[in-house]
């Protein structure tokens, strides 16, 4: 029996493009890792993916299939089949796949031709695709020569990164900062998912007409998302670049990160009063994670004047109090950190400018 597929060869194709493509895996199997631009319409639930696939190991596979047919049948088969021809009705040139483009992605293709629709299936499924992915990772730095930019607490490398069409930014992909302050409104993505998402990102950045890939030097975990282990060892022996900026452009630009886009952001989510208890509780969770580094004393000194700040802004509507908290966070462990850091990298560092120089410097490459 022949089968409409789309094979192994157009993987690149589809991604890149974020072509429509329709997962009929189980939800649970979706939620763990899917494809930036795949849209979840399972054949099976998680529970009738569970027994079925208890039967198939206990049984084989024909016992399998029947008792998958008596689990999603009649009223429960036509609503799947209905969410799934609305779908290829928005997405008409859409493509579905299942784990390993096999007996789910075969039976939701038959129950869609039944329905009128013909659909093709994606070859080797969500597991070949993701392989695919994992060797784009690997490889990147056979694509293009990495470069990798630095630069002390606050100076504004991701802003910088967002300007310059070389450049990746994995703390976006990640959905973190980077730092104990790093976290953003919206949760991380599972693992798989930010390793997805950076695959994709590296197939597009290969598409474009430039010279390098452009990377914010990271630790190993950004918030809890870890760079795959080749991607960050090719990192780590990649030439560097250093960003310099002034101490007071540092402290307003991360008073606008730590306190006004995270207290708004808390504010929009929860309303004005419980906002503000979250953004509080926030800071102290923040300071609170580096308390072993800080110490004990500093980490308390910090803690108060983290407390004067926050009163001082919902007495006053001022901000300016936070300001005190964070240059003696900068100067006392921020900055000596980075030091010692960078210190240990001087031999890969090839240039170094404030925000002007550093776009006009990668502009002459």
């Amino acid at each position: 029996m022949s089968f409409n597929k789309v094979s192994a060869s157009e993987y690149r194709r589809i991604l890149v493009s974020d072509h429509p493509i329709m997962d009929a895996r189980a939800p649970i199997e979706f939620n763990k890792g899917a494809f930036p631009a795949s849209v979840n319409h399972p054949l099976m639930e998680d529970e009738e993916r569970r027994l079925v696939g208890t039967c198939y190991k206990e049984q084989g596979q024909q016992a399998a299939i029947e008792l998958g047919h008596s689990l999603v049948y009649g009223e429960i088969k036509q609503q799947r089949i209905d969410a799934w021809v609305k779908f290829f009705s928005d997405n008409p040139n859409g493509y579905l796949y299942c784990f390993r483009g096999g007996l789910r992605s075969q039976l939701t293709q038959q129950w869609l031709k039944e329905a009128g629709l013909d659909i093709p299936f994606i070859e080797g499924g969500y597991k070949a695709m993701r392989q695919f992915l994992i060797e784009t990772i690997d490889n990147a730095s056979q694509a293009r020569p990495m470069l990798i930019l630095s630069g002390i607490t606050g100076s504004g490398k991701t802003e910088f990164l967002l300007e310059r069409q070389e450049a990746i930014d994995l703390e976006g992909l990640a959905h973190h900062r980077g730092s104990s302050f790093g976290r953003f409104h919206e949760g991380q993505p599972t693992q798989i998912n930010f390793e997805n998402a950076l695959a994709v990102a590296l197939l597009k950045h290969q598409d474009k007409a430039v010279k390098h890939l452009l990377l914010e030097d990271e630790s190993y975990l950004i918030g809890r998302s870890a760079l795959p282990q080749a991607f960050y060892a090719n990192m780590q022996a990649a030439n560097l670049l250093v960003l310099e900026e002034s101490l007071d452009a540092r402290l307003a630009r991360l008073l606008n990160e730590y306190v006004h886009k995270m207290h708004s952001g808390y504010i929009q989510r929860l309303g004005e009063t419980q906002g503000f208890a979250a953004f509080a509780q926030y800071l102290s969770q923040s300071i609170t994670g580096i308390r072993k580094r800080l110490g004990g004393k500093r980490h308390d000194e910090l803690q108060a004047m983290i407390n004067d700040a926050l009163a001082v802004q919902l007495s006053q509507n001022d901000t300016s109090a936070h300001l005190k908290w964070i240059e003696l966070l900068l100067l006392k462990y921020y900055d000596p950190m980075y030091q010692y850091q960078i210190d240990k990298k001087a031999d890969r560092i090839i240039f170094k400018g404030d925000h002007l120089a550093m776009h006009q410097w990668l502009d002459n490459q």
